[in-house]
């Protein structure tokens, strides 16, 4: 599998009110269709499909939203495209797949969000890693 396009479409956001009590954010993220691409671009045997997809974060109530709409373009084997289009008939995907292609869109998605978020002055919808202090070097103080 190989990452052959990512576009986002639809970009919005909007703060509604600056109160940040009783805050909670919700995020979701959905694959809404698959499809082959048609394209002379690519001579080999590999296939391609796109992926739309739409990723959203809520602050609750009311405080803000944000909405990334868009399509991610693979690369993948013949056979592997074929299964993924025929059980995509029924909004299935293999398990293993549908985590992979999550892991990409929530990556590009994330790091889109982070900036709108600074722009809006909202708080980050997911913990960032930051640094403590162990007990041993408290102690040597």
């Amino acid at each position: 599998m190989k990452i052959v396009g990512f576009n986002f479409v639809k970009i919005s956001s909007e703060k509604m009110n600056g109160n940040l009590e009783n805050l909670k954010i919700d995020t979701k993220i959905d694959i809404l269709d698959v499809k082959k691409v048609q394209t002379d671009m690519f001579k080999s045997k590999e296939e391609l499909l796109s992926f739309e997809f739409e990723f959203n974060i809520d602050y609750n109530p009311d405080i803000a939203k944000i909405g990334l709409k868009g399509i991610l373009v693979l690369s993948l084997d013949a056979k592997q495209a074929k299964d993924i289009l025929n059980q995509w008939k029924d909004k299935k995907m293999p398990s293993d797949f549908r985590i992979n292609v999550l892991n990409i869109i929530l990556r590009k998605c994330n790091l889109k969000a982070f900036f709108l978020e600074e722009e809006l002055n909202l708080p980050i919808h997911f913990r960032l890693p930051s640094l403590t202090t162990s007990n041993k070097e408290e102690n040597k103080k």
